[in-house]
C-alpha cells in the first residue's frame, strides 16, 4: 500500500486558511465608539429595571409613585413585575378567618376561600367536615380591560388586611393598581355564626374595566363525601336555588348532567346531604346558568366526591364600578340553624318534600320530634312519635278494617253471582254493584283510608333521611340513626342490597309481612274476580322490596316502619276481637237490603251506561 505524505501544497493551503480566519476576527471587533455605546445602553436598562422595582415596592407600600411612560424598557419591566394591567403582585400564602363554629382560609392569590371546615362536626370516620379543601372549589370573576384583554381574579394577588366591626372580624382582600385603585373582596364574620357577609367592590377601576363586555362570576364546587353510603348520601345531594320571586327549584339528583338557566336568582345552595355551601345575594342575579354533574357510579369506599356544581352569572357595574353585597353560608343543613336567616329564606333549601307533604314534614313532624328529642333519647323519641302517629290514624285503620269485614260477609253472595253469570261479565258487574248498593257497602271504602294515610307516610319518608337531629345519634345496635345499621359485613356485594346486613330493615320486613297477611286475607279470597290483582304475590313482594330498598337507608326510617307496622297489627287485632262483630255486621247488611236505596247521580249514570252497553250487546248478537 502506498503511504500518504504531507506535501508542500497542503502546507501552503493550511497557512492561507489560518490567515483568512485571523483577518475576519479583527474585522468584527467593535470600535471604541461602539463599545462606549453598548456600555451606555446596558447602564440605561439596569437603571430602568431598578426604577421599576422601586415603583413596585412603593405601590405595595401604598406610597405614591410615577414612572416615565416614554421609556419603553421601564414600562415593560414595570408591567412584568406588577402583573397584568398594573395589578400589584402581593406575597403568596393564605389568610385565616375563624370563629367558634367555622374555620376559613382565604388564598392571597385569587382572594377566594380555599378551605372551609366545620369545627363541631366530623364524618363517619371521625374526620372533620370540610366543605372546601384541596382545590375542590373555585370562585372567580372574568372581566375585560379597556385594552380588551381578559383577566380572571383567580390569577390576581390580593393583599389581606384585618379590622374589627364591633365584635365582627373583617378581612379585606384587595387586588391593587395603586392606593386608590383596587378590586376588593370583603369578608365579615360574626361570632358563633356560619353566615359570612361577603362584598365585591371596586374603586377607581371605571377606566380599567371594559363596561361594554360582560363581567362573569363563576362558582364551581365538587361535593366532598361525608357518609358511609355514598349512594345514599348522593340521593340527598342537590343544587337547590331560589328564583323568580321565592320559587324553590332543584336540579336532578341522579342524572349524569342537568343544566338550567334561571332568572332573578336570590340564593344558590350546593347541598351535600347534611351540610351546605350557600351563596346568597342582596341584589338578585338577573340570570344564572346552573349545572350539576353526577360523579357517583356505584357504591365504593374509594369515591371521594358526589356531584360537581357550576354556577355562572353576570355582575353589573354601577357608575363604572363593581358593587355586589352577598353572603357565604358554610354549615349544617339543619332547620334550627337555617331558620335563623328568615330574611334570606335559607331554610327552604332543606328538602322537606313538595306540596302538602313538605308542609306536614316542616310544620308537624320536625317540631314534634325536636320537642320529643329534647328530653328523650333519640331512638325512644322515634318510637314515641310513631305510637302517637299510629294512634292518631287508628280511626282510619278502623274504617279500612270495617270495609274488609263487610266485604267478607258479602263474599258468599258475590261468589254466587260470579258462578251464575260467569259467561256474562257485563251482567255480573251490574249485579255485583247492585248488591253493594243495597247492602250499603262500597268496594272503594277500603282504599280511601289508605289514600288518606299517604301524605303522612310520604312526609315521614322525607323526614328521617333529612333530619339533622338524627345525624350520628345512636340507638341499640345502630351507631347512626341517619345512616344504615350494620350487624354483619359481607365479603362481597349483592346487587341492589349492598355489602352488609342491616337488622332494622329485616325486622320491618317481617312486621310488614304479618301486616299484609292480615289486611290482604279477605282481598285474596276476593281475587278470583277478573281484573283483581294477585294479592298473594303483593303480600310476598312488599317485604322483599323493603328488605332490599331499606338496607342502605337511614336506620331511623326502618325503625319507624318496624314499630309502625307492629302497632298497626295490635290495633287491628284489638278491633277484630273487641270492636267488630261479624254477626252484627251481617245483620246490619241484611237490614240495609230491605230498605229502599236511592241512587245518587253517579250510580244512576253508571247503571244507565251499563244497561245501554248490555242492550247494544244483545242487539249485536241478533
Amino acid at each position: 500500500m502506498e503511504e500518504k505524505k504531507l506535501d508542500i501544497n497542503s502546507i501552503i493551503g493550511f497557512v492561507l486558511i489560518f490567515g483568512i480566519l485571523i483577518f475576519m476576527f479583527y474585522q468584527n471587533q467593535p470600535t471604541p465608539e461602539e463599545l462606549e455605546a453598548q456600555k451606555a445602553e446596558q447602564e440605561k436598562i439596569e437603571a430602568a429595571v431598578t426604577e421599576s422595582e422601586t415603583v413596585v415596592e412603593s405601590v405595595q407600600d401604598n406610597e405614591p409613585t410615577s414612572i416615565n411612560l416614554q421609556d419603553s424598557t421601564a414600562v415593560a419591566s414595570y408591567k412584568s413585575a406588577v402583573g397584568a394591567f398594573g395589578f400589584t403582585k402581593a406575597s403568596e400564602g393564605t389568610t385565616k378567618l375563624e370563629n367558634e363554629v367555622l374555620y376559613l382560609e382565604v388564598d392571597n392569590k385569587g382572594g377566594q376561600i380555599v378551605e372551609a371546615r366545620m369545627k363541631n362536626f366530623v364524618d363517619h370516620d371521625s374526620i372533620p367536615i370540610y366543605l372546601v379543601k384541596d382545590g375542590n372549589a373555585e370562585f372567580g370573576i372574568n372581566f375585560s380591560t379597556s385594552d380588551n384583554r381578559v383577566l380572571n381574579t383567580l390569577d390576581l394577588f390580593f393583599e389581606p388586611s384585618f379590622s374589627n366591626n364591633g365584635d365582627n372580624q373583617v378581612l379585606s382582600m384587595k387586588a391593587k393598581i395603586s392606593q386608590n385603585q383596587f378590586l376588593e373582596y370583603r369578608y365579615e364574620m360574626k361570632p358563633n355564626d356560619y353566615l359570612v357577609d361577603f362584598t365585591i367592590r371596586s374603586q377607581g377601576l371605571n377606566g380599567v374595566i371594559n363596561s361594554t363586555r360582560p363581567i362573569d362570576l363563576e362558582w364551581n364546587l365538587k361535593g366532598i363525601r361525608h357518609d358511609k353510603s355514598v349512594l345514599y348520601e348522593n340521593r340527598y345531594t342537590r343544587l337547590t336555588y331560589n328564583h323568580d320571586g321565592d320559587k324553590i327549584s332543584k336540579l336532578s339528583e341522579s342524572s349524569d348532567l342537568d343544566e338550567e338557566t334561571e332568572t332573578d336568582v336570590k340564593w344558590l345552595s350546593y347541598r351535600q346531604h347534611f351540610f351546605s355551601s350557600i351563596l346568597a345575594t342582596d341584589t338578585h342575579f338577573k340570570s344564572a346558568a346552573l349545572s350539576s354533574t353526577n360523579l357517583v357510579e356505584e357504591e365504593s369506599k374509594e369515591t371521594l366526591f358526589t356531584k360537581a356544581y357550576t354556577t355562572k352569572t353576570a355582575l353589573e357595574l354601577q357608575a363604572g364600578e363593581l358593587s355586589q353585597s352577598m353572603h357565604w353560608y358554610y354549615g349544617p343543613t339543619d332547620v334550627k340553624v337555617l331558620d335563623d336567616y328568615k330574611d334570606l329564606g335559607l331554610v327552604e333549601s332543606i328538602p322537606f318534600g313538595w306540596g302538602i307533604f313538605g308542609w306536614i314534614n316542616r310544620h308537624v313532624f320536625t317540631p314534634f320530634y325536636t320537642f320529643l328529642s329534647s328530653f328523650l333519647p333519640f331512638g325512644i323519641a322515634i318510637i314515641v312519635m310513631t305510637i302517637v302517629v299510629r294512634l292518631a290514624l287508628s280511626p282510619v285503620t278502623y274504617k279500612s278494617y270495617l270495609s274488609q269485614a263487610k266485604m267478607k260477609v258479602l263474599k258468599p253472595e258475590i261468589t254466587e253471582i260470579n258462578e251464575r253469570l260467569k259467561d256474562n261479565a257485563m251482567k255480573k258487574q251490574q249485579e255485583t254493584m247492585k248488591l253493594y248498593n243495597k247492602a250499603g257497602v262500597s268496594p272503594m271504602s277500603g282504599c280511601i283510608p289508605a289514600l288518606l294515610q299517604l301524605p303522612i307516610f310520604y312526609s315521614l319518608f322525607m323526614f328521617f333521611p333529612t333530619s339533622f337531629a338524627l345525624r350520628q345519634k345512636s340507638f341499640l345496635w345502630a351507631e347512626d340513626l341517619s345512616s344504615y345499621d350494620t350487624i354483619f359485613n359481607l365479603p362481597f356485594a349483592i346487587p341492589f342490597y349492598g355489602d352488609h346486613v342491616s337488622l332494622f330493615p329485616i325486622l320491618a320486613s317481617v312486621a310488614i309481612f304479618f301486616y299484609m297477611t292480615m289486611t290482604t286475607g279477605q282481598s285474596m279470597q276476593m281475587q278470583q274476580q277478573p281484573g283483581m290483582p294477585n294479592m298473594k304475590f303483593i303480600m310476598y313482594l312488599s317485604p322483599v322490596m323493603m328488605l332490599f330498598f331499606f338496607n342502605n337507608y337511614a336506620s331511623g326510617l326502618s325503625l319507624y316502619y318496624f314499630v309502625s307496622n307492629l302497632i298497626t297489627i295490635f290495633i287491628m287485632l284489638a278491633i277484630k276481637k273487641y270492636i267488630l262483630n261479624e254477626d252484627k255486621i251481617h245483620a246490619q247488611i241484611q237490614e240495609n237490603k230491605k230498605k229502599p236505596k236511592k241512587e245518587n247521580k253517579f250510580q244512576k249514570k253508571m247503571r244507565e251506561m251499563m244497561e245501554q252497553a248490555e242492550a247494544q250487546k244483545k242487539t249485536g248478537k241478533r
